[in-house]
């Protein structure tokens, strides 16, 4: 019996994958920065704070046909995504033949970075594509097929200035890319590509003249405020991390097809090899080089997607040059461990859209957080409305939950806390743009629910948070708690009265607490003996209860000394300080073999009562 022809597989897996991507995108719940998309596609303008505008009126324009849900908001980039694997097959055609374009596209489906592109709401998408287009056109121009070429140019150039500031990247590559090239040369000294490329550049000029208008927010965040612009290690691991996502494998084959597309530029053969050089070499040396001195603390590792697929349209047809045992075994191999990756990054997607696959991951580092909690601190919020008076203002600490409610309960009036994270993900000036910013809520002539999200800043830092709001609300009542997976992730929701709050009013902040002992496992007969310690400013706590399983099994005994949290939380106005540590234990036998979520539930000195320190505890 024949094989199936690579088209056959091409199509089959397309489609396949597309079904898997189609109930991902309808059933995850919003990725926060996708929450924040959707807010701006609410706000229409020609630029924001953190983006070109493209990314927000694709999310205005799949809300307006498909509807306020996960699915209507993500059906264009679902669709863009889906289009990306036959763009690649396109341009590899182009240059080798069909057969090559089939099993370079085979190869974009399969790895994890671009098998997934389209499920989330993100302007990775409309940048991926308008990459594609570009360089599909440029081919094409190159071979001196003019005929509708110039226009796919230029809404590549116009769609790429209008999702991202790294779009710069893709235009400086593929400038290197043509001064590499003869034909490339003579191509720029065409009249009607520079009539392009002014469009292109008109594209910008929203952007410009939103960074312009405000100080350089924009331009100042993504080229300044995110990074440090010191030397630093941590670019070392650009290597390693681009082997995870790319997969092992066939990163290593598209490295070794860059350095066969250096060598065969340096021979001056035929073919794309300038081109691919300078579309391919420019972003990762760059970014390799980048990473030494740029930001850390945010995710980049998808940033040389544009460069990997420039290498992946020329692989099929540099190892069809390469013929041996070996690299049939490794081209076989790749397809595997690809596929394994992607298999694995749509199962955690899985986990993520569905509660009971999400909760066993609540203590362990692949946690999705940013998809988790949305859903169930809107239904909170609404059920907390329903028993308030109708002018209730909503109020969140940070951006991410605002713009969840805002999506959720459709509401456009939802204020935000001056929050370190809206400065540190760019969407501070967008928010104070928008009027969204309260900088004081101590004079209220509405009720308020307050909305903060309790792992939002780094824990150290949570303490002197809760006292900046303080100041900023005044004394913060008991509050209703909204724990999701277990406690992993925690919402506090405050009931701020109307009228104004003395100057004089004492700061009372939510508990804290955590478990010391027992570890993570002990084993089965053991006394267990529970040590930590909780503390609670301005009201103290009054009483600890140890909970397994939700259920109380111990009572705490309170007052011992704990001089190395006071050390640690600098400033407490715990009565209790510095005896902020309690002991409780359980009788031998007590706790028959398996897992079981351990969490303290404080009683306050002011009536509240809070769960704090959850974490899984397992018995053997």
């Amino acid at each position: 019996m024949a094989r199936p022809s690579a088209y056959v597989k091409f199509v089959t897996l397309w489609a396949l994958l597309g079904a898997v991507k189609l109930w991902l995108a309808a059933s995850l719940d919003l990725f926060g920065d996708e929450a924040f998309y959707a807010w701006e596609a609410r706000h229409p303008a020609w630029a924001y704070s953190d983006l070109p505008a493209g990314t927000a009126w694709l999310a205005w324009l799949g809300m307006e046909l498909g509807g306020p849900t996960p699915l209507g908001l993500r059906w264009p980039f679902l669709l863009m995504g889906a289009a990306i694997p036959w763009l690649l097959a396109r341009i590899a055609a182009r240059w080798f033949g069909a057969e090559a374009g089939w099993r370079a596209g085979i190869l974009c489906l399969l790895m994890p970075l671009t098998g997934t592109l389209g499920v989330l709401a993100l302007p990775d998408v409309p940048l991926t594509f308008a990459t594609l287009l570009c360089l599909d056109a440029i081919a094409a121009l190159l071979r001196g097929r003019e005929r509708g070429a110039y226009a796919l140019l230029a809404a590549g150039l116009v769609l790429g200035a209008l999702s991202h500031y790294r779009f710069v990247v893709v235009l400086a590559a593929g400038l290197v890319g043509l001064l590499l090239v003869a034909e490339g040369r003579a191509l720029l000294r065409r009249p009607a590509l520079w009539g392009v490329l002014a469009l292109g550049a008109a594209a910008w000029l929203p952007l410009g003249a939103w960074n312009l208008a405000h100080r350089g927010a924009g331009v100042g965040f993504q080229l300044v405020d995110r990074h440090p612009w010191a030397f630093h290690w941590d670019g070392a691991w650009f290597p390693l991390v681009q082997a995870v996502v790319v997969t092992p494998l066939l990163f290593v084959l598209l490295l070794w097809a860059l350095v066969q597309v250096w060598r065969r530029w340096r021979r001056g053969e035929a073919g794309p090899w300038g081109l691919v050089l300078g579309a391919a070499g420019v972003p990762l040396l760059g970014l390799f080089v980048l990473g030494f001195f740029a930001d850390a603390e945010r995710v980049s590792f998808h940033w040389p997607l544009p460069a990997w697929l420039a290498l992946m349209a020329v692989l099929p047809a540099l190892g069809d040059g390469a013929r041996s045992w070996s690299w049939s075994w490794s081209w076989r191999a790749a397809h595997g461990l690809a596929a394994a990756g992607l298999l694995a990054t749509f199962v955690w997607l899985a986990a993520a859209a569905m509660p009971t696959w999400r909760s066993p991951l609540a203590d362990r580092p692949l946690y999705p957080d940013n998809f988790s909690g949305w859903r169930e601190l809107a239904v909170a919020v609404a059920h907390e409305l329903d028993r308030l008076s109708p002018s209730t203002q909503v109020v969140a600490d940070n951006f991410m939950p605002a713009a969840a409610l805002a999506f959720h309960l459709r509401r456009r009036d939802i204020g935000v806390l001056d929050h370190p994270k809206n400065h540190k993900h760019g969407r501070a000036a967008q928010l104070a743009l928008w009027g969204y910013v309260r900088d004081s809520l101590r004079k209220r002539p509405a009720p308020v629910l307050l909305v903060l999200e309790d792992g939002a800043v780094r824990p150290r830092e949570l303490v002197d948070w809760y006292r900046q709001v303080c100041v900023l609300a005044g004394p913060l009542p008991p509050p209703v708690t909204v724990a999701v997976d277990d406690g992993r992730k925690r919402f506090l929701l405050f009931r701020l009265p109307a009228g104004a709050v003395p100057a004089d009013a004492p700061c009372v902040t939510p508990a804290l607490g955590a478990i010391d002992r027992p570890g993570q496992r002990v084993p089965r007969g053991d006394a267990l003996v529970f040590e930590g310690w909780t503390m609670k400013d301005g009201a103290g706590v009054r009483r600890v209860e140890v909970l397994l399983g939700g259920e109380p099994v111990a009572e705490a005994m309170l007052g011992l000394p704990r001089p190395d949290v006071v050390d640690f939380w600098r400033g407490s106005t715990d009565p209790a300080q510095p005896d902020l540590g309690f002991r409780a234990e359980l009788p031998a036998g007590s706790l028959a073999p398996g897992r079981y979520r351990l969490a303290l539930r404080v009683h306050g000195g002011d009536g509240s009562v809070e769960v704090v320190g959850a974490r899984w505890l397992r018995v053997d």
